[in-house]
């Protein structure tokens, strides 16, 4: 009876060594792997889930281009008054609109710049490097760790002198001006809808 139990205790034994050894073969590889797409994983504060979720709760938001573009809605204003009730109203109704706009005039100038493509590929690849660096071993400047804004400033350090060659000043101060010619025009001189001719006037009660 003993020898058949010291038998059973062995194949229990023996049972659980190898399956102590399957598991261990196994979880090397599972951490691997996890380093791995840690490596390629994007930093912390930055998520492509919420850059499209945003983008998203815009593209609902967004008005009838049909409606934000009829000629027939323009008028100009009677006074400075009415004006800056267009401005205020319409800037809240269309913000979505806006929005796009001001991203498209980007997307325009940085396509229309082989230059600033350029840039802002160094850019990228810089703030990529030393984000990889950071994954290794924490980066320490100054007795401070380096936090996802500092490295994106590293990586903007790094990357100036091509902006500069690029016209990056020139290019935003364009972008800016036109996003303000743009909304500006089209905020004071588009009509406001019944609905909010409706609210000023309950609000002027």
């Amino acid at each position: 009876m003993t020898s058949g139990g010291h038998k059973g205790e062995n194949c229990l034994v023996d049972m659980e060594s190898k399956a102590g050894d399957f598991f261990s073969d196994t979880e090397p590889e599972a951490a691997q792997a996890s380093g791995v797409m840690g490596k390629f994983s994007l930093p912390k504060g930055i998520s492509v889930s919420m850059a499209k979720e945003w983008l998203d709760k815009r593209r609902v938001s967004i008005r009838p281009w049909s409606s934000f573009v009829d000629q027939r809605k323009f008028s100009k204003p009677r006074n400075f008054g009415e004006m800056c009730q267009r401005v205020v109203k319409n800037v809240d109704t269309y913000n979505s609109n806006y929005t796009f706009i001001f991203l498209g005039l980007i997307l325009y100038c940085i396509i229309s710049s082989p230059m600033l493509l350029i840039a802002l590929a160094v850019f990228a690849g810089a703030f990529y490097i030393i984000h990889l660096k950071s994954l290794e071993s924490k980066l320490v400047v100054l007795g401070k760790e380096l936090t996802v804004p500092h490295q994106m400033g590293v990586a903007g350090a790094m990357s100036l002198p091509v902006f500069w060659l690029a016209g990056a000043g020139a290019a935003v101060f364009w972008v800016l001006g036109a996003t303000l010619f743009v909304i500006g025009s089209h905020a004071a001189f588009r009509e406001l809808e019944v609905t909010d001719m409706e609210e000023l006037l309950m609000e002027s009660v």
